[in-house]
This record gives structure tokens, C-alpha cells and sequence, in this order.
């Protein structure tokens, strides 16, 4: 008799998907503070210990759906028109957009109270958002063509404008984009 059976790497990577998509989903119905590793287990037909085996911690499942492009599925590239501060304020407004959106303040409050548990999605929102791959080069162009001084302290200028739109996302009354894109305009003019 010939023992016939899936192989593991196929349960895995099906059941790695599943775990994924389950707490993508999980995340925008329920939001961050209502994620639970047994809702994810249940949503996705996994037992919990499947889950613990890849991910330690909720935090690390919405670090590696952020990664994947799961939660914040938009490419946010800088463009290089030339003028620095015209192209910061593009890819800001289309981030920003993410804010007006019914449920994007909610999605952004989630994703910072997630990373207040597990540190490797704060870095994933900023490389979702494109901050280091192509914030920080566009103002390493900034420098290139006179814009920005030799010695601007290009990646810290990224994690603060990443900063504003955070703090703008935090406060539950209405935002004001506008103001971000305003403290941009300052620090570029």
C-alpha cells in the first residue's frame, strides 16, 4: 500500500495565506484592539499553534501583512519632477488620502497601536508607505539638485513627515491634512 499525502510546504504556504488574508480582514472589520489570535485561527481554519509557530505575537501578523501589502495595498512612489517640494506634496496627499477615507483614520489608529506592541510594524508602515525607499531618496534628490542642503538629515526629515501624518491620524476630531501638507511647504520652502 502507498501512503499518499499533501507535503508539508503545500499545508504550509496554503495555511500561511490563509492566516494572512484571516487577519488582514479581521483587522479592517474589527480593528486592532479586537484582534485575536483565536479569531484569526478560527477566520482562517488554523489551530492557534499553527499560528505561533511563524508569528510570536499579533503585532508580528500585522508587521508581515503590512509587508505583503495586505492592509495598505497602494504603491506610494515619490515622483521626480524636479521641483522637491511639489513632490512631496503629491506623494503626502495620496498617503493622506488613506485618512479621508471612512475608515482610513481607523486603519492608520490600529496600525500605530499594533506597532506600540511588536516595533517591526512601525517599520513596516513606514516601508509601506514608501518613506525610506522613496521619501527619503526623493529628498537625497532634493540635495542632488540644490534643494535641500548637503547636510540635511535626510531620513530623520522622513520619519518626522511619517511623524506628522501619525499625529494627524491620532486626534479623533476632524483632520486637517491640509496642515500637514502645509508643514511640508515650510520645511521645503
Amino acid at each position: 500500500m502507498v501512503n499518499v499525502h499533501r507535503s508539508g510546504p503545500v499545508r504550509s504556504t496554503a495555511a500561511r495565506e490563509a492566516i494572512l488574508a484571516a487577519t488582514a480582514r479581521l483587522f479592517h472589520n474589527q480593528g486592532y484592539d479586537r484582534l485575536t489570535i483565536e479569531g484569526i485561527a478560527k477566520e482562517a481554519g488554523v489551530g492557534k499553534q499553527t499560528i505561533y509557530r511563524w508569528w510570536p505575537s499579533r503585532g508580528a501578523l500585522i508587521g508581515e501583512c503590512l509587508a505583503e501589502g495586505l492592509l495598505v495595498p497602494v504603491d506610494f512612489v515619490v515622483p521626480d519632477t524636479g521641483d522637491l517640494s511639489a513632490d512631496v506634496e503629491t506623494w503626502l496627499r495620496s498617503v493622506l488620502a488613506i485618512l479621508e477615507e471612512p475608515q482610513g483614520g481607523v486603519l492608520l489608529r490600529s496600525l500605530v497601536a499594533a506597532a506600540t506592541e511588536d516595533a517591526s510594524v512601525g517599520a513596516h508602515l513606514g516601508e509601506s508607505l514608501g518613506v525610506e525607499k522613496y521619501l527619503v531618496e526623493r529628498l537625497r534628490g532634493g540635495i542632488r539638485d540644490g534643494q535641500l542642503a548637503d547636510d540635511a538629515p535626510v531620513e530623520q526629515l522622513g520619519r518626522a513627515i511619517l511623524g506628522a501624518i501619525i499625529v494627524e491620524a491620532l486626534g479623533r476630531e476632524a483632520h486637517d491634512p491640509g496642515s500637514v501638507v502645509a508643514l511640508t511647504r515650510f520645511l521645503f520652502r
